[in-house]
């Protein structure tokens, strides 16, 4: 029975930290003023008919807080980069100079900052639903043991403060991100 009640804290645990890496994943997308090679990590390029993520056709990197240069391997995949640049819709005009290509990472405005804040927002609630749904989860598999009610409330509680250290770790995640943002 000992087995069983560790085996549902600990993948309980397990789901909660991976709602945390999760959201921090998705952060990571959200840009914070400065130029970064983490912006385009979702960018794809068609490499030979399959798509591939940009970091493993070029070298991209970020010379000064402004812009961000990526320089491809072979020189036939300029086109397809900018392709790749242009459909992951990120905002970005990218320039080619016939060696690499080049953006120019805009400054953001106050408007687009309280944007990218809120989108922040959204996926910090996102972690938070889906370590309240790990938390519901866990109480349910407690509640088919067969196990004295006292122990079954000590779990309850274990778990509860499981989820309130999981939502207060994404409360600073989300406030560090948003004040990332904001900071012009």
């Amino acid at each position: 029975m000992d087995e069983e009640i560790k085996f549902i804290l600990d993948s309980t645990k397990e789901s909660m930290d991976k709602a945390i890496l999760h959201l921090e994943k998705k952060l990571v997308n959200i840009r914070a003023g400065k130029a970064s090679p983490s912006m385009l990590s979702g960018v794809m390029v068609d490499y030979y008919g399959s798509p591939t993520p940009l970091n493993q056709v070029a070298n991209v990197n970020t010379p000064d807080g402004m812009t961000i240069s990526i320089q491809p391997w072979e020189k036939a995949l300029i086109p397809e980069i900018e392709k790749g640049i242009h459909s992951a819709n990120l905002g970005f005009n990218p320039m080619n100079n016939g060696e690499s290509v080049i953006i120019n990472v805009p400054p953001l405005t106050e408007e687009r900052r309280r944007e990218l804040a809120k989108q922040a927002k959204a996926e910090a609630e996102e972690a938070k639903i889906g370590v309240r749904n790990d938390r519901k989860s866990a109480n349910n598999e407690i509640k088919d043991l067969d196990i004295s009610e006292d122990m079954k409330k000590n779990l309850e509680i274990d778990i509860q403060e499981l989820t309130d250290n999981h939502i207060a770790k994404i409360d600073a995640i989300y406030s560090k991100k948003e004040s990332e943002i904001m900071t012009v």
